[in-house]
């Protein structure tokens, strides 16, 4: 299969060109040649900008495009025009984040999605960001006549995120000690490897699948209880955990998700219970957690020692927030 993947160069991207390499696609990228630019030499790229210098796309053709880096509707929609011709099917990288705040849990593709009331907003917020994605969709599918695939990706973890938003985890527990452990250990937690949606993606792009899917993992549930212990079992680590309530969390604005990696309030939780089964029936598998913590630890430890982690507490306020924890709850016996 011939490829064109616009991005390719950051986590999810890079990922994706790994999978399609490995399965023999000659693959083409387009980018602004400004991030990881010496990544690929032996992939062709094209130079440009999706928001407005479309011109390295004129005269080509793919097999398939896959967008892993739309976030607003028009130029989603002017990319997918210009190839609409040239390509014969579009895979468009979108987000869970698409479905209404107060969604069912176990929501399917069918769930009622966000909606914005000004459709030419291009700020991207917390408030705009699924509703958007949600458009980006619209606009790819409207565009190909209806050969796209939307990937409603949850959170996507793993080597090369530098969100922090799962790398925190594996790290914190390696180095020891008490370790502030957010809500309960029965929460349920849904994120796949970034590998495993990769890999996935391009088959469900050979396979020219279409419309919506939810794409996280794991097969079966898990709880973050189950992922610290993984992470303590992978890096041999002397960790205990101190479990920390949702209520007292939220009183000293610990940010969920991203100060809280992993940790959603639990009258929120709904997030972390989307249903995968079409994925499922169409080939979605998963690697064992353990191997997704212990890459994910050895490339956090090649980071350079001064790297600003950009998710997670630090020690400082971890430490602060396990002392108040425990003033408030008289002395250690």
């Amino acid at each position: 299969m011939k490829l064109l993947i616009i991005g390719g160069t950051r986590f999810l991207g890079r990922a994706l060109v790994d999978a399609a390499l490995a399965e023999g696609h000659t693959v083409t990228l387009f980018n602004r040649g400004r991030t990881n630019p010496d990544l690929y030499p032996q992939v062709e790229r094209l130079a440009g900008d999706r928001d407005g210098d479309l011109s390295a796309l004129s005269g080509r053709t793919w097999d398939a495009v896959i967008d892993t880096c739309g976030y607003v509707p028009r130029i989603v929609r002017a990319s997918a025009e210009a190839l609409a011709g040239a390509v014969g099917h579009y895979t468009f990288i979108s987000s869970l984040s698409v479905y209404v705040d107060d969604v069912a849990p176990g929501a399917d593709e069918g769930a009622p999605i966000g909606t914005i009331s000004d459709a030419s907003v291009e700020a991207i917020t917390g408030e705009t960001y699924g509703p958007l994605k949600a458009l980006c969709e619209r606009a790819a599918a409207e565009a190909m006549g209806g050969r796209s695939l939307s990937v409603r990706s949850g959170l996507i973890v793993g080597p090369h995120d530098v969100s922090d938003r799962f790398t925190y985890w594996p790290a914190r527990v390696a180095r020891g000690g008490e370790v502030l452990a957010p809500g309960s250990p029965d929460a349920p937690a849904q994120f796949i490897d970034v590998r495993d949606i990769a890999a996935w993606t391009v088959r469900a792009t050979e396979q020219r699948l279409t419309g919506p899917y939810n794409v996280t993992g794991p097969a079966k549930p898990v709880s973050i209880g189950t992922v610290l212990e993984t992470c303590r079992e992978v890096a041999g680590s002397d960790a205990t955990f101190t479990w920390v309530d949702d209520a007292f969390l939220l009183a000293h604005d610990v940010a969920p998700y991203t100060e809280m990696p992993l940790w959603i309030p639990a009258e929120n939780a709904v997030f972390n219970r989307f249903d995968i089964g079409k994925a499922l029936a169409d080939g979605l598998r998963f690697r064992p957690l353990a191997e997704t913590v212990r890459d994910t630890l050895a490339w956090s430890a090649a980071r350079p020692a001064d790297y600003t982690w950009r998710g997670g507490l630090t020690p400082e306020r971890e430490g602060a927030l396990l002392e108040e924890w425990h003033r408030g709850r008289g002395p250690i016996l």
